[in-house]
């Protein structure tokens, strides 16, 4: 196998590759991605080397069959022009000239014979050639468009794959938050001030209380000597004289 068909059954398979499958079953798919555009992009270089040097090949055998087609007509020419020559020579009696003529217009035509052989020897080498730089234009038209398209998808999935992390991390931390709730500490904190302000509530009724037990001994003092003061004003009012009238 040429190194040309080399390249160009390289290049037919790489255009051939499923790059969604092979990325879509990557364990590291940003790695294998860009693994896979190193692959294309030296690839492509090397597809468009052999291609240079087909295309300069086919050039030159291009040229040499243009020399070979021009080489022909141009010894046709002479050709025609010896024996036109010679049939000057030999109207006028000259035979010996007219030979000499002849024979020269026969090497212009043998010159022209080969000539036309190596034409024709060379046409399908040409025509393959040609047929084998389309090809291999094709296909290097087809890994440049998988190289857009795997950059495309690689670039797609890497912010897939960030955005993926990312919205990881903030569930982690979602469920840090909802393992360790500052709520339930405010919660632990608001029971405390209630269970103070509870506290408060009871001393200030017992304080009340106190208060209010306090006036009423005294109200009930202060009736008790009310008593005695008119029990001491009855039992005064009875020891008096009485002042019939």
């Amino acid at each position: 196998m040429t190194e040309k068909q080399s390249i160009f059954g390289r290049i037919t398979q790489l255009a051939k590759a499923n790059i969604n499958s092979l990325i879509d079953n990557a364990e590291d798919p940003q790695k294998m991605l860009d693994q896979l555009v190193r692959d294309y992009t030296n690839s492509i270089a090397d597809a468009e080397k052999a291609i240079a040097q087909t295309i300069g090949n086919l050039r030159l055998a291009e040229q040499d069959y243009n020399e070979d087609v021009a080489a022909a007509r141009e010894w046709g020419g002479k050709a025609i022009a010896a024996s036109s020559r010679a049939d000057q020579y030999r109207a006028s009696g000259d035979s010996l000239n007219a030979d000499k003529f002849d024979n020269l217009a026969k090497i212009a035509l043998q010159k022209q014979i080969s000539a036309e052989g190596e034409a024709k020897q060379a046409e399908p080498m040409i025509a393959s050639q040609r047929e084998t730089v389309e090809k291999l234009k094709s296909g290097l038209a087809q890994m440049k468009d998988k190289l857009v398209q795997l950059k495309q998808r690689r670039d797609t999935l890497v912010a897939r794959q960030k955005s993926a992390q990312a919205q990881v991390q903030v569930q982690s931390a979602i469920g840090s938050i909802n393992v360790l709730d500052p709520t339930s500490e405010l919660a632990r904190f608001e029971e405390k001030v209630r269970r103070e302000e509870a506290l408060a509530m009871g001393q200030a009724e017992l304080a009340a209380s106190s208060l209010d037990a306090q006036f009423a001994e005294l109200e009930a003092s202060g009736e008790e000597l009310e008593v005695e003061a008119r029990l001491a004003a009855l039992k005064a009012g009875s020891a008096a004289p009485q002042i019939e009238g």
